[in-house]
């Protein structure tokens, strides 16, 4: 695009909006965000007074100088406004996940590269300070060929509410919630795995959807848990891997949402956590174990990356943070692992494990 400054408008303004995709889009060089579609507008206008407020979002899609519309809304509503805003000449964002369906998503997909448009989804856990740790430990090869992933999101929510994710809708439950971001976050350490086992629960009283699940992922000589509960009130590992070389664990969440809904905004020390992890290394022989254990300092997150990102691959080309070709890969296997929660069984995927494969190859 000649444009280097690219105008964005923000389809609904609930909790998702307010707490990452405007300030996040605010802080990102070469966007501005312009327009917001909302039936409240003076909820808007009393965080953002220099926007414009939309009443639909066929309104948005008649402004001419909006480059990019940006998605967030019940899940069950992203693949219409998402197609909409493809035939209007938009690139898209999607708030997690993209649809609630990978037949959805592969529609989407393939009429943003008719189009030549860009689609992509926030998968904003990528950025997480632990995540980006883990990453750095296997791309390193720390603890050696790893044998065991466990990756933990749990939340003491016991009081079910009123917000939609709680009750019977389309992409509603725990498992449309945070199910994206863990999957997400194996299929960008290990690639797609060979089959997968989902196992849901209602835990709390008066619960209509999921509000716990235990998935497991199968790959070569790896096995991945992923686990999320809306009842869990002490403080769990959020990860905990195991390799041929040692071990790595850390507990708690990233800061960097807590921050956002306290109203901060991204800062030259944004995504620093004080909380360090644990690091179990072998520093004897595989005959004669020698096991040290050190803190391990946190890579700094960096939720501000995905929208710098977005900006850079509209106007220098550069790839995107996220592509429509991952986000179809996280619902096949959202759908997957609902397909063996009915059927009660493993259910295998068709696609390999490529990224595992290049993380284990110098091994």
């Amino acid at each position: 695009m000649k444009t280097q400054t690219l105008n964005v408008g923000l389809v609904g303004y609930g909790m998702a909006s307010r707490t990452f995709h405007a300030p996040l889009i605010q802080a990102a060089p070469g966007l501005e965000l312009t327009a917001v579609v909302s039936s409240d507008a003076s909820k808007v206008l009393n965080d953002l007074p220099d926007v414009t407020v939309y009443g639909k979002l066929s309104e948005l899609l008649d402004v001419r100088h909006v480059d990019l519309v940006v998605i967030a809304t019940p899940n069950e509503q992203h693949y219409a406004m998402a197609k909409a805003a493809l035939a209007a000449g938009k690139h898209v964002v999607v708030d997690k996940p993209v649809t609630v369906s990978a037949s959805e998503a592969r529609q989407l997909r393939a009429q943003a590269d008719r189009s030549e448009l860009l689609l992509s989804v926030f998968h904003n856990r990528r950025w997480d300070c632990d995540f980006l740790t883990v990453r750095q430990l296997l791309e390193e090869g720390r603890l050696g060929r790893v044998t065991s992933f466990t990756s933990r999101f749990d939340r003491y929510r016991p009081a079910v509410s009123n917000r939609w994710r709680d009750h019977h809708k389309p992409g509603g439950g725990i498992w449309y919630d945070l199910g994206p971001h863990l999957l997400d976050q194996a299929r960008e350490l290990f690639g797609m795995p060979r089959a997968i086992l989902l196992e849901l629960a209602t835990a709390r009283e008066g619960a209509e959807v999921d509000d716990d699940f235990l998935a497991l992922l199968e790959y070569d000589r790896l096995r991945v848990t992923l686990q999320a509960s809306s009842l869990v009130a002490e403080a769990s590992p959020r990860f905990v891997v195991h390799g041929t070389e040692g071990s790595y664990s850390v507990y708690g969440l990233d800061p960097q949402e807590g921050w956002l809904k306290q109203g901060m905004a991204p800062s030259d020390n944004w995504g620093v956590d004080d909380s360090p992890g644990q690091l179990t290394l072998n520093r004897g022989s595989a005959e004669e174990p020698e096991l040290i254990s050190e803190s391990c300092p946190s890579v700094p997150g960096n939720y501000p990356a995905f929208y710098a990102g977005i900006a850079q691959t509209l106007l220098h080309g550069d790839p995107p943070p996220v592509t429509g070709e991952q986000a179809v890969d996280v619902m096949t296997l959202l759908e997957a692992g609902l397909d063996s929660y009915r059927q009660g069984r493993w259910v295998r995927l068709k696609e390999g494990n490529s990224n595992l494969r290049r993380l284990h190859a110098r091994r």
